[in-house]
């Protein structure tokens, strides 16, 4: 067994200090029923905590870490960028270099706007949405997390479903009154609410791969029939690319499926690892923002030049190195089948879902396509298997709702070490069950 006795010590020191001891929920390892473990250091596909403990790393800081950890990618000429000044309070050439890489590669953008979070990001998409349409109300699917900004906070995923709480305490009503919410996956659905709300509605919102309730695809023909609703009803598509940005494809999601949406949000890998958020759309919509438009947003550290320097670098590398993408898609098909095999000879009530290399296995026989199906996870299941796969050197995602990511410092044989742990795991599981 692990020894997690500084972990253990500097959470109850954290606890003293930070809310829950951690700076976003998820992190506390509450649903799996342990203390988090303290990370100290990460290199390629390993992580390592305060213990001395290494694992092979399948969170990647959700998603950022497309080539692993410390890639020496993200870091050139970093330090040139921090001895010149970390921030000024006013614009620099690296904004403008990480803007332009920006709108060449993504389908719906011709211009773009950075800030310091995907929910900042959210929030000020939205209000820009209902800046250019005139209208209040929006969109969104149960299950879909947009980040934590009051009106985003109506059935949401990640950590309120973790915490069994589909909203937020602290959320005026007024705040979500405007918010309406649809199935993911089912078109019908956004049908009726435009129905029932006509001329009303300023966008839909939607994650084109839904990462925050686990990892759930789209339907064939869903996010098309999303773009004719909006475009009929004369509402705005918003993407949230937050994760599947320069994650499944150089161009994301929309580059992948010739869908364009009006507006879409990035972040995570667009800053190589730094708290970087963006949104962007056409000129004429874009041009509704301040200072040539009268929708408000600001950010005072937005554009920080070491984070758009190591974006520039990530980016960079991901456009003349394609086969990142085919790797991790070989990757992510390959833990599929695998994780698939293992729970078909087992027997374990599982099943698998994945997009590109974004993968979640979800302790229920049905394989989840909505916010019910994903809600009939056996979640205590999920701790256990979680617990048993720590401590032998797995780092999964600490919630059953969350998506397994796979970087470019990943191989075949991290893989496929991961599935021969989880069938073992399978096994000690259904053996249990079956003693108790």
């Amino acid at each position: 067994m692990k020894s997690y006795e500084k972990s253990q010590e500097l959470f109850r020191q954290a606890e003293r200090r930070i809310p829950g001891g951690v700076d976003s929920p998820v992190r506390a390892f509450k649903s799996v029923g342990l203390s988090p473990i303290f990370a100290k250091s990460g290199e390629g596909a390993r992580v390592t905590d305060e213990d001395g403990n290494v694992y092979t790393d399948y969170i990647c800081s959700w998603g950022p870490l497309i080539l692993g950890h410390a890639n020496p990618v993200y870091f050139d000429g970093v330090d040139e960028v921090i001895r010149r000044g970390t921030t000024f309070g006013l614009p620099t050439a690296l904004e403008t270099e990480l803007a332009q890489r920006v709108c060449a590669a993504v389908p719906s953008v011709d211009q773009v706007r950075f800030v310091n979070s995907g929910t900042e990001a959210v929030m000020s998409a939205v209000r820009l949405a209902r800046g250019f349409t005139g209208r209040d109300k929006i969109v969104k699917f149960e299950g879909g997390y947009h980040g934590h900004a009051d009106a985003m906070l109506v059935k949401s995923g990640s950590g309120t479903l973790t915490f069994g709480e589909p909203t937020s305490a602290g959320v005026p009503e007024g705040a979500a009154r405007d918010t309406l919410t649809a199935v993911y996956n089912d078109a019908d659905s956004v049908r009726r609410l435009f129905e029932e709300n006509p001329g009303q509605i300023a966008a839909v919102i939607v994650e084109p791969v839904a990462g925050n309730m686990g990892v759930v695809p789209p339907e064939p023909g869903f996010l098309a029939s999303l773009r004719s609703i909006t475009e009929d009803s004369g509402a705005l598509l918003i993407f949230d690319e937050v994760i599947t940005g320069f994650r499944v494809g150089y161009a994301g999601m929309q580059g992948l499926t010739g869908i364009t949406p009006d507006i879409t949000t990035l972040g995570k890998i667009i800053g190589g690892g730094m708290p970087v958020g963006a949104f962007g759309a056409s000129a004429e919509i874009m041009k509704k923002l301040a200072p040539e438009g009268p929708v408000y947003q600001a950010g005072t550290l937005s554009g920080n030049p070491v984070a758009m320097k190591m974006g520039i670098n990530t980016l960079d590398w991901l456009e003349s190195h394609p086969e990142v993408y085919s790797h991790l898609d070989e990757l992510g098909e390959r833990l599929e089948e695998g994780l698939n095999a293992a729970t078909e000879r087992t027997g374990i009530p599982a099943s698998v879902t994945r997009f590109g290399g974004m993968t979640t296995l979800f302790f229920t026989p049905e394989r989840p396509t909505d916010f019910d199906s994903v809600m009939n996870s056996d979640t205590k299941l999920y701790a256990r298997y979680f617990t048993k796969m720590l401590d032998r050197g797995f780092l999964l995602p600490p919630s059953q709702y969350e998506g397994i990511f796979v970087s470019d410092a990943h191989t075949d044989a991290d893989v496929d070490s991961l599935v021969s742990a989880a069938e073992e795991v399978f096994n000690e599981l259904l053996a249990e069950d079956a003693q108790a």
